[in-house]
């Protein structure tokens, strides 16, 4: 019988996961060993269990797949395959760069395919697939540029106010509502998802700094450690923001480096 193949999976929705965990019980030679509805969760898991193959949602809120393989420990990056709805752009980057995707809802026999892609690329260094994902992640990045916005439309009372983004100095999600705050401490509210947000806005001018709060660069004033790894950061505009574990990573690997 051939070795069984260790596979973990994340996805930020259960139904998916299920999906997919139930189509990987009919291969014998697969054992499950873990599932994430996080990407915190999803680089915990894959540094704790060290999977042969990590099935990644390529878009979940706070850490995408992309984000999951990038901070993986060094030496602990499994063969990986992104599992995303049709991106035309994405699964360009991954074939130029042969990293494996899977296409919603996944398909039994492509399931298959990705598998045995898998166990052909075990021999393969850790640092021949991270140079791989970096590769991809710059392919994809270079293939998605677009302008970004400058102006927000925001209805405050019976007007609207033009608030322009070099203003914002936080964005805070509150359900299906942002709070946006200025550098002069001016709050307006917006109907919208933090995640369609952020991804018109300058990823060089904004961070992410936890699952529903984003921070703009040039007005954070200072990082403060907290315990469990987190940080706390001040804003000039004297906003006091928490910093997730996952994005303490980030923000040493980016702003505290000099």
């Amino acid at each position: 019988m051939p070795k069984l193949l260790r596979v973990v999976l994340a996805d930020d929705e259960r139904p998916a996961r299920r999906f997919l965990i139930n189509l990987l019980k009919t291969f014998p030679d697969v054992e499950v060993v873990g599932e994430a509805a996080s990407g915190t969760e999803a680089i915990d898991l894959i540094e704790s269990e060290k999977p042969d193959l990590a099935l990644l949602d390529l878009n979940m809120p706070e850490a995408g797949g992309l984000d999951v393989a990038r901070l993986v420990k060094a030496g602990a990056t499994p063969s990986i395959a992104f599992v995303t709805a049709y991106d035309e752009f994405a699964v360009q980057a991954f074939e130029l760069n042969a990293i494996d995707y899977l296409l919603k809802p996944v398909d039994r026999d492509r399931l298959a395919t990705t598998l045995e892609r898998a166990r052909s690329r075990a021999a393969t260094s850790h640092a021949e697939r991270a140079k791989g994902l970096t590769d991809a992640s710059t392919a994809l990045d270079t293939a998605t540029r677009r302008t970004y916005l400058e102006r927000i439309p925001v209805r405050r009372r019976d007007e609207t106010v033009i608030l322009q983004v070099r203003q914002i100095a936080s964005v805070v999600a509150d359900g299906d509502l942002l709070h946006l705050t200025t550098a002069t401490n001016e709050r307006f509210t917006i109907s919208h998802r933090l995640h369609a947000l952020e991804s018109r806005l300058d990823p060089r001018r904004f961070v992410r700094l936890s699952r529903g709060t984003l921070a703009a660069v040039d007005q954070i004033q200072k990082v403060s450690p907290m315990p469990g790894g987190t940080y706390q950061v001040l804003l000039s505009n004297g906003q006091t923001l928490a910093v997730s574990r996952i994005q303490a990573r980030v923000l040493r690997d980016t702003l505290l480096k000099i």
